[in-house]
């Protein structure tokens, strides 16, 4: 079992929260910027096929995701700089969690942002939380193939390729399944 402090450390990962950003809960004031960070990051990482692709409409609705989910952000003084979804315990945001699983979804960063350990904190934040629940033994996510900045994340916090948790929201999408056990 790895621990996130020593992964952080043996990847020169920042802290959920540095001095130059703070990781906390979205606030409703917060989530159509969110939904909008969460869009543009997707659009230009090219993950979304153009703004009306079906997907944009779930990653804009901070309000529905944040009413049955944590949604968390990594935010400075003056913006938001990213967001995550973190599921613990299961409901409509689970797409893969199971019982004694949390689930992390949607995770972005602007892309103004990129570079600056904002995804890597996002991500610590999220494993720390699920940590602490009570019953949580796994946490899952899925991503696209092409996401390739994020699997490095994942995989630097000791994250796993899952094939058996891999699925296809729609024929012509393949979604890559990944776990870590705590």
């Amino acid at each position: 079992m790895r621990n996130v402090a020593s992964v952080r450390e043996n990847a020169l990962m920042p802290e959920p929260s540095s001095p130059a950003f703070t990781i906390r809960p979205v606030r409703e004031s917060e989530h159509a910027s969110l939904g909008e960070i969460t869009v543009r990051a997707y659009l230009e990482g090219g993950f979304l096929h153009g703004p009306d692709d079906y997907y944009a409409a779930h990653l804009r609705d901070v309000a529905a995701r944040a009413a049955t989910a944590e949604v968390l952000v990594a935010a400075d003084a003056e913006r938001l700089l990213g967001g995550v979804t973190l599921v613990l315990a299961g409901g409509p945001m689970a797409n893969m969690a199971g019982p004694g699983e949390a689930e992390i979804r949607m995770l972005a960063v602007d892309p103004l942002g990129h570079r600056k350990g904002i995804g890597s904190a996002l991500v610590a934040h999220c494993v720390e939380r699920a940590r602490a629940e009570a019953g949580v033994k796994r946490i899952v996510l899925c991503s696209q193939q092409e996401m390739t900045t994020a699997h490095r994340i994942y995989e630097r916090f000791g994250f796993e390729r899952a094939p058996q948790l891999d699925w296809r929201p729609m024929p012509d999408v393949l979604l890559w399944g990944f776990s870590l056990e705590l």
